[in-house]
């Protein structure tokens, strides 16, 4: 009987990255695409299926031994119906049935949820979360997402919009966010804004790991900008850490590559702004997972789903 596997599709601001992986979660092949290569919703979609069908053909495989694709977006979803509501950071996705046009284009069962949702999942089921009872994961990248894991389950809320982090405000009267909202922590902390801050600081262009890379050098302007990065981070996570009582927040994406740095101005933050009960409760951690975890993740939801 031919072997079964899962395809795990993230999808963030950034990069679409597509995953064939074995029913252990593990990765046998991926596939990296920029995002904005793909400016329209179209021609997004065809890129997604194309990938899933040239991952197959890469690894010699037919559709009946793809037991489902799991897919984690960066936005609020609804997961059973398999919809888009929107996406932040690309434009042109309002009320999209992704889940059905995938389907109908591959023939094989697709199931969606948030990506940090998904990030969430793997890093507590194989990661940096394991044995906790009340988790909090965030990726950080070109938006800030969350994910929240009660008593060894995530929690979507009542709309499967739940764990938007991101899109806290922590400033009354902050810039306007892609979201709609004002002065939202996205707003501060996304790599694009920290990427403008930093060109306007050293007067040219910086990438993330170039400014990580001064930062650990003791360069003092890299260093005040991370540090600036982990108190506003730092800022949203005492009302986090305030409301919920988390014994673990995960920290994932290409900001967290910053180091001690950014980690320590978050739990300094935590630890003079927080209530001392909530603050001594909790512990901060990297990721273990890294850039794998939301394919890991739609791996996990696809098993959950066919096998539940």
């Amino acid at each position: 009987m031919p072997s079964k596997y899962i395809i795990g599709i993230d999808l963030g601001g950034t990069n679409l990255k597509i995953a064939l992986l074995d029913l252990s979660c593990r990765i046998k092949k991926k596939h990296i695409l920029n995002t904005s290569s793909f400016i329209r919703k179209k021609s997004l979609i065809r890129a997604i299926s194309d990938s899933v069908l040239k991952i197959m053909d890469d690894s010699g495989l037919k559709k009946r031994q793809i037991l489902g694709i799991g897919m984690g977006l960066p936005g609020p979803i609804d997961a059973d119906r398999g919809v888009v509501h929107f996406f932040p950071n690309i434009p042109g996705w309002m009320e999209v049935g992704l889940k059905k046009i995938i389907e109908k284009k591959l023939s094989i069962p697709v199931f969606m949820d948030n990506d940090a949702n998904l990030m969430a999942l793997a890093e507590y089921k194989l990661g940096a979360a394991r044995g906790s009872k009340i988790a909090v994961c965030l990726t950080l990248g070109t938006g800030v997402g969350g994910g929240l894991i009660f008593e060894g389950r995530l929690f979507r809320g009542s709309s499967f919009a739940a764990g938007e982090i991101g899109h806290m405000p922590i400033n009354e009267k902050g810039p306007e966010c892609n979201c709609g909202g004002i002065g939202c922590l996205e707003s501060y902390i996304g790599n694009r804004r920290i990427m403008q801050l930093a060109q306007k600081i050293f007067k040219r262009q910086v990438s993330l790991e170039e400014l990580s890379r001064l930062a650990k050098n003791n360069n003092k302007k890299a260093v005040k900008i991370w540090e600036k990065v982990g108190s506003q981070l730092g800022i949203a996570l005492v009302q986090v850490v305030n409301l919920l009582n988390p014994d673990c927040i995960v920290i994932g994406g290409g900001v967290a590559n910053a180091g001690r740095i950014l980690f320590d101005s978050v739990e300094e933050t935590i630890l003079s702004r927080a209530m001392i009960v909530q603050a001594k409760a909790v512990r901060v951690v990297k990721a273990k997972l890294g850039n794998d975890a939301g394919m890991i993740g739609a791996s996990l939801l696809v098993k959950s789903k066919i096998w539940s």
